[in-house]
């Protein structure tokens, strides 16, 4: 059984990564995309959105983070996955799975469940590119319009030489509007000779044993679960090993999300970015905890980050 934080562009950045990898649970993380287009990108790119490659590719907590590219030209594609190994990953992770419109107009993301022959050949390219014992893995969806050629797909990134998909139960189209269709991930799951990761609405500990039940996974992939609930990814592995999974209390929550505001300082100063991500998380959290809904009002109309911060250290 294996927990991997999910690659959220604009939602899970290294921040982010470190707060719920610290609080516990998770065995791996996925950066935020890496687009490829025509170039090289240098190391300024790569720290900038992978800033772990400093730290032996892993979160403070000592998390191992894998770096997610996303392109449609293979042979580029492979060249910035190679360049990413100059800098420190570990493993390579490619999205066929973003639904941005503008990624996808692109030619990048979900937009390429259109096409399982050019999502083969750009698996098999940036395969044989790397290091033999360089890890290569995949994440998509069910499809783009509809889920034809979801098994399709999935063929594809095996035969194109991944160790492992991860499979948010979703097309395109849906977005992320329940349900998750989590059926399809079993089929892809028996289809496959190689791990299939299940992905998509797991908010609570019961989703968990429901999504492991139903799609036949032993991995899964939390997105925004882990986030509107920082602790799930705790609860769970003590679930798994047998311990008592009770939600953290209120107060401890309070303690990371200090943390994260220290951080988010820490990275960008006395910038807009510490407010507007504190923002962004309690304005998830709060569909768990009313307390986030206190909190969220008291700083909603806040401009400096050192009000912010004496609201925080009040609370």
């Amino acid at each position: 059984m294996r927990l991997i934080l999910a690659p959220m562009q604009g939602l899970v950045d290294d921040v982010m990564r470190d707060v719920l990898t610290r609080i516990g649970g998770f065995d791996a993380c996925v950066s935020e995309f890496v687009r490829v287009t025509h170039t090289v990108h240098g190391r300024g790119v790569w720290l900038k959105l992978v800033p772990e490659l400093e730290y032996n590719t892993q979160t403070f907590a000592g998390v191992d983070c894998t770096v997610q590219i996303l392109g449609s030209d293979a042979d580029n594609m492979a060249l910035n996955a190679l360049e990413a190994l100059k800098y420190g990953a570990k493993k390579i992770d490619i999205n066929f799975g973003c639904p941005a419109p503008t990624v996808n107009r692109h030619q990048g993301g979900s937009v390429l469940l259109r096409e399982p022959q050019r999502i083969e050949h750009i698996v098999s390219t940036v395969r044989a590119a790397l290091p033999e014992h360089i890890p290569l893995s995949a994440k998509m969806r069910l499809g783009y319009e509809d889920k034809a050629l979801f098994l399709d797909c999935a063929h594809a990134i095996e035969n194109g030489g991944a160790c492992e998909v991860t499979v948010h139960a979703r097309t395109k189209i849906e977005g992320y509007e329940p349900p998750a269709h989590w059926v399809y991930v079993k089929r892809i799951c028996e289809a496959l000779h190689i791990p299939v990761i299940a992905n998509g609405d797991v908010f609570t500990l019961d989703d968990y044993k429901a999504i492991k039940a139903e799609s036949g996974c032993d991995s899964v992939m939390l997105g925004r679960g882990a986030v509107r609930r920082p602790d799930l990814a705790r609860q769970i592995m003590r679930y798994e090993q047998g311990l008592d999974p009770a939600a953290m209390a209120w107060p401890e929550v309070m303690e990371w999300v200090r943390l994260f505001f220290q951080l988010c300082e820490t990275k960008a100063g006395d910038s807009k970015y510490p407010m507007a991500r504190l923002k962004q998380w309690l304005g998830m959290m709060k569909l768990v905890y009313p307390e986030a809904v206190v909190l969220f009002e008291a700083i909603r109309p806040l401009k400096l980050n050192h009000e912010i911060a004496h609201v925080l250290k009040a609370a």
